[in-house]
């Protein structure tokens, strides 16, 4: 008999996998929907919905076009499984969405996709944005509360995400690193003068022209490139 803690142990490999399939965070997206088709019984489409600070939903990383046009359906409407979990954080389940009272409007929308069941879940939720992990299935009666599968993966997917976000920011400040070291390399050069004052003169120039000191070396680096050619 296939255990539950074989399940279990499943759940957590697969993720593993999709954390280190890459470090790019698009990619941990679309590792993390992929990956759910495969470990969440009767899933046969995913994405993720995102919640921006201005209050805009998105969809990320969708499996197939038809759950990008259910999405989109959702925030339209302003109703759904995907709705109320990125917004309201918490886990929706719908063995049978079309006959839902929760969502009256977007139900038979969704049958007519051809989504018999439909599962929300959050991954997380911070000042900035929130997301949800979203499960469709074209079984009726999926999603019941006898699993706790989808909820596990959802769990171990939001750290891979988190994983994803702060790679990227680490990359980012690398990046941001180099450039301004490049820009002071650049500055000494021409004026002759020592880090201290090159970088000193990167920031007077951030300041008065308003713009983030990474912006202003990449401008230096790109007028010494325009320079040589």
């Amino acid at each position: 008999m296939y255990r539950v803690d074989d399940e279990l142990v499943s759940v957590m490999n697969s993720v593993a996998r999709a954390l280190t399939a890459s470090g790019e965070p698009d990619d941990i997206l679309d590792a993390i929907t992929k990956t759910a088709l495969e470990v969440v019984a009767d899933t046969d489409y995913a994405s993720i919905s995102v919640v921006t600070r201005d209050g805009q939903m998105k969809t990320v990383s969708p499996t197939d076009d038809v759950i990008r046009s259910a999405d989109q359906l959702q925030y339209t409407l302003g109703e759904g499984p995907c709705v109320d979990a990125a917004e309201h954080q918490e886990t929706l389940r719908s063995p049978d969405v079309a006959n839902d009272p929760r969502w009256p409007r977007y139900g038979p929308r969704a049958a007519e996709l051809g989504l018999c069941s439909q599962m929300a879940i959050e991954l997380f939720a911070t000042s900035r944005s929130r997301a949800a992990l979203n499960l469709y299935s074209t079984t009726p009666g999926a999603y019941d509360e006898s699993s706790l599968i989808p909820e596990l993966f959802a769990t171990h997917a939001a750290v891979a995400m988190g994983f994803a976000q702060e790679a990227e920011t680490l990359h980012e400040a690398i990046r941001t690193r180099q450039a301004i070291g490049q820009a002071v390399g650049i500055v000494m050069e021409k004026y002759d003068v020592d880090e201290d004052r090159a970088f000193s003169f990167l920031v007077r120039v951030s300041q008065r022209s308003n713009l983030k000191l990474r912006r202003v070396a990449e401008d230096v680096i790109a007028q010494v490139n325009a320079d040589a050619k």
